[in-house]
């Protein structure tokens, strides 16, 4: 049996289950308010979908930590060896807008660092699951396909995701440098990151520090397990030890063949914005 099958196996069906509780909101009137400190919008589903991930993770493992989003305390992932990352709705201001772009992210960190990942898009039944190391997979309503990363190495070809609701003129700068002319938009990281590991798309770049584990713990793991790349602006993997909850450094995910190439023009952009010292 393959490692950590178990745990695929109920995190697949928990974002499922999530999955409803989400389009179960989304089909109401639902009201949408203001996190604390402008940190965006929240809404029933968020909630919701938070409560009902959170407990689950918590029946099937007891002796994992869990941190997600709606409830901002990092100290599981400081005590437990195996800590869960949840983002029960990652996209929100897609939610809001009534575009379908959003996703449910539960991810699994062992020794902190990214292990298993599954990204769920309720809106079209699209679920993306991987575990470092093995091969991972889409599954939708036309079946079920392995997951690979692009080959394409020249920065030039490359076809770059950008953020539907959150694009910057530091994204901007990278994309001039480096030559890019093909782009695609979509909400959330989790389908972002899903479209690099089906070979839709070919990098992301997000020169800010708005965001944080639970964006990437999932993503990571899925693309990883396609044969691509998430790190930080400086090109070094992230921890999920607790040590840092937001991702102070920007996110940079790539296919294999052109990282090397992407990552410089990357760090530069953001030593000169101020992200990387």
């Amino acid at each position: 049996m393959p490692a950590l099958a178990q745990e695929l196996e109920v995190a697949r069906r928990i974002a499922r289950q999530a999955g409803d509780i989400l389009l179960q909101v989304y089909a109401t009137d639902f009201s949408v308010t203001d996190k604390a400190g402008g940190a965006g919008p929240v809404t029933l589903a968020d909630e919701r979908a938070n409560a009902f991930i959170v407990g689950e993770l918590r029946k099937a493992f007891p002796a994992d930590g869990v941190v997600a989003e709606e409830k901002e305390d990092v100290s599981d992932a400081k005590r437990f060896s195996r800590c869960w990352f949840v983002d029960p709705l990652d996209g929100t201001q897609e939610f809001v807008n009534r575009n379908g772009e959003f996703a449910i992210h539960i991810g699994l960190a062992v020794e902190g660092r990214a292990a298993l990942g599954v990204v769920y898009r309720a809106v079209g039944d699209v679920l993306y699951s991987g575990v470092v190391g093995e091969q991972g997979y889409v599954e939708d309503p036309q079946g079920r396909r392995a997951l690979r990363v692009s080959d394409v190495a020249d920065p030039a070809q490359l076809r770059l995701v950008v953020s539907r609701s959150h694009r910057s003129k530091t994204t901007d700068a990278v994309v001039q440098r480096l030559g890019i002319t093909k782009e695609t938009e979509s909400g959330s990281v989790g389908l972002k990151c899903g479209l690099l590991a089906e070979a839709r798309c070919d990098l992301y770049v997000h020169v800010s520090d708005k965001s944080y584990r639970w964006d990437n713990c999932a993503p990571e793991a899925v693309i990883r397990s396609a044969g691509g790349v998430l790190t930080d602006l400086a090109g070094n993997a992230y921890l999920y030890d607790g040590s840092e909850l937001q991702n102070r450094r920007g996110l940079l995910a790539c296919n294999a063949a052109a990282f090397d190439k992407v990552l410089p023009v990357a760090s530069q952009v953001a030593r000169e914005s101020g992200l990387l010292k």
